[in-house]
């Protein structure tokens, strides 16, 4: 029986045509290409001091957490871990999953044992939207980055007890949410506000706790935080902050935590040094804050739209799907590599180039890929 894999070349075709291919290319480990397509904003992946205290816990522990948290998967090292992290974002308590996109599914679906409501900003992360789906919950998707528009909302649907879903720095656009209006409005209709600050961590706030500290919501009692750890620093996994009985029924209810392998204690031990070190980076932070304003100008003056980021992603638009797979390869041919972000990637269906700033690349590499990037241009 072969006609279901006749269906899928026929499938194939189409998203061909459509210019929605898309291919895996895998780098070498001496890969000299400069990135601006990866998210190791601060250049903390590859940093003497976290790859030796990987080294250390692998030695220690071995390849792999040997089970799930609730087995054997849990470690000191992992405790550590959580309690730093809720220390530096704020909150009372903090649970460490083995991927942002785990975290996200856990924490939407989690929120809503108590809310039967669900607003999600129309620019979500494709993890937000899935946890929404998969929650079973009403979902009603609201306008881009519009609190007054979230108002109308919930005002719309008295006697539900609503959360309110969003993303601090927005992970395709770079655009900064407006949290502090929105709590306004979610904390005056009783609804919670979960945030998912993955592309803030590292870059905003103080001493890079994130965007949610730095619009002075850290540690209230109807906020929830989720955020990847493979971004700002380096590594890999996810974490939900929040009051202390959101995590504990995380822990009870979760089934991305309780049915997946825990992270591996040598990725939990560099994630955890990383963030030692992000707590002294305002250099590094200052490095990708004039970084951008270099690109924005740059950019600007040979004509492409692009607006100045909240952190350190910058999105350029491209003409369509094929343009932008165009101009991201030609790139990629010149040694430099940028995202190329298509449908259903995007969630206004248009096309662009992605940049994301790396304070780890030397500066006389960085000036030559904003030219390319230029040279390149459709």
């Amino acid at each position: 029986m072969t006609g279901w894999l006749d269906a899928l070349e026929r499938l194939a075709a189409s998203r061909a045509k459509a210019g929605l291919t898309r291919q895996l290319r895998p780098r070498p480990a001496d890969d000299f290409v400069v990135d601006l397509a990866g998210n190791d904003y601060l250049g903390l992946s590859a940093h003497p001091a976290v790859v030796a205290a990987a080294a250390d816990a692998l030695a220690a522990y071995g390849l792999g957490a040997t089970g799930s948290r609730l087995v054997r998967g849990s470690t000191d090292a992992h405790a550590a871990l959580e309690s730093a992290l809720a220390d530096f974002l704020g909150f009372p308590a903090a649970l460490v999953f083995s991927s942002g996109y785990l975290a996200n599914l856990a924490a939407v679906r989690a929120a809503t044992a108590v809310c039967d409501l669900i607003v999600s900003d129309a620019y979500n992360h494709a993890s937000l939207i899935d946890g929404c789906r998969i929650s079973g919950q009403r979902t009603v998707v609201a306008p881009h980055n519009d609190p007054a528009a979230v108002a109308a909302i919930l005002d719309a649907h008295p006697g539900r007890t609503a959360v309110v879903v969003t993303e601090s720095v927005f992970s395709v656009d770079g655009d900064l949410a407006s949290l502090a209006s929105l709590h306004e409005v979610t904390s005056s209709r009783g609804a919670l506000l979960l945030i998912d600050d993955a592309h803030a961590l590292g870059l905003l706030g103080p001493a890079g706790a994130g965007g949610v500290a730095a619009a002075g919501l850290a540690g209230r009692p109807d906020v929830i935080v989720t955020a990847t750890l493979s971004k700002a620093l380096g590594g890999a996994g996810g974490v939900v902050a929040a009051p202390a009985p959101f995590i504990h029924h995380l822990i009870d209810t979760g089934r991305t935590f309780i049915y997946d392998t825990a992270l591996p204690p040598a990725v939990v031990a560099g994630v955890h040094e990383a963030l030692r070190l992000t707590t002294r980076a305002d250099d590094r932070r200052a490095t990708l804050a004039a970084r951008a304003a270099r690109t924005v100008a740059r950019l600007t003056e040979a004509g492409l739209e692009v607006d100045p980021p909240a952190a350190a992603v910058l999105s350029v638009p491209a003409p369509g799907p094929e343009p932008a797979v165009t101009w991201a390869a030609d790139c990629r041919d010149r040694g430099v590599a940028v995202g190329c972000f298509r449908p259903p990637s995007t969630p206004d269906g248009s096309s662009r180039l992605r940049l994301t700033l790396n304070a780890g690349v030397p500066d006389q590499a960085f000036a030559r890929a904003l030219d390319v990037i230029v040279e390149c241009a459709p």
